[in-house]
């Protein structure tokens, strides 16, 4: 059973303040929530006993057999499902050179939508990519519609909050650090590494002065056919999967 105070604290965990004061986050649903146990600490588990009967064991500090009335007063969502986790917000020191020295890493550079960070996690996990670095204004990946978004990819994605300015400028000069501008070489004519940074940028404003600083790869993916009149731009998450399907493909 949840307490009137339980249901407080979770609902709090909406608001990023009592996110980083608590240092905790909310999970909702079977599979976002099978995919995290295990992988990040479960201070509280809340779930039907409908759900209960498919484990046989949940790694969690405290474990609460719910009715679904009692799930829908403690859930973010309109319509939840079966089961809620909270979960601690890991802590990890990897740093960007580090990462960058010999693999593929991305770089966000101010990502506002929730929906869209989440999508780029899914997106690393698809494509192997183990390490996200976010400047300190991009939308937080604990946010509940970042983590739905993830479906479960946070697991196997380190995102980590940093000054990117500061960071990326710093690489050294052999680290090659990619970015999609207008003016950039077309990617499927560019040369590619294995290893080095890829930057994608805001979704109005794009990458910013200081980020674009450190760029010493541009690149640009060309609409179809060349010259002709199509959408603006494309969306964050989609230029990203773009990106890095090809790195990819120059790999196998």
């Amino acid at each position: 059973m949840l307490s009137k105070n339980d249901i407080k604290n979770i609902k709090s965990l909406e608001q990023k303040k009592f996110r980083t004061e608590k240092g905790l986050f909310i999970a909702q649903g079977h599979k976002l929530v099978g995919e995290l146990l295990g992988k990040f600490e479960c201070i509280l588990l809340a779930a039907t006993s409908d759900w209960m009967q498919t484990r046989r064991s949940i790694p969690a500090a405290r474990v609460e057999t719910v009715t679904p009335d009692e799930l829908k007063r403690a859930s973010l969502q309109q319509a939840p499902q079966d089961v809620l986790a909270v979960f601690r917000i890991p802590q990890d020191s990897t740093t960007i050179s580090a990462a960058a020295s010999a693999n593929l890493v991305l770089a966000l550079d101010d990502v506002q939508d929730p929906g869209n960070l989440g999508t780029i996690v899914r997106i690393a996990d698809w494509f192997g990519i183990k390490h996200i670095f976010c400047s300190k204004a991009t939308a937080d990946i604990y946010n509940p519609k970042a983590i739905q978004a993830t479906m479960g990819a946070i697991a196997r994605v380190s995102v980590h909050y940093t000054d990117l300015g500061r960071d990326i400028n710093g690489l050294p000069r052999t680290t090659p650090v990619y970015g999609t501008f207008l003016e950039g070489d077309i990617i499927y004519d560019t040369q590619l590494t294995e290893n080095g940074v890829i930057v994608m940028g805001n979704e109005g404003n794009g990458i910013g002065p200081v980020v674009a600083a450190a760029v010493n790869r541009k690149l640009y993916i060309p609409n179809w056919p060349q010259g002709a009149k199509t959408s603006e731009s494309l969306n964050v998450a989609i230029a990203t999967a773009v990106v890095c399907s090809e790195f990819r493909r120059r790999s196998r």
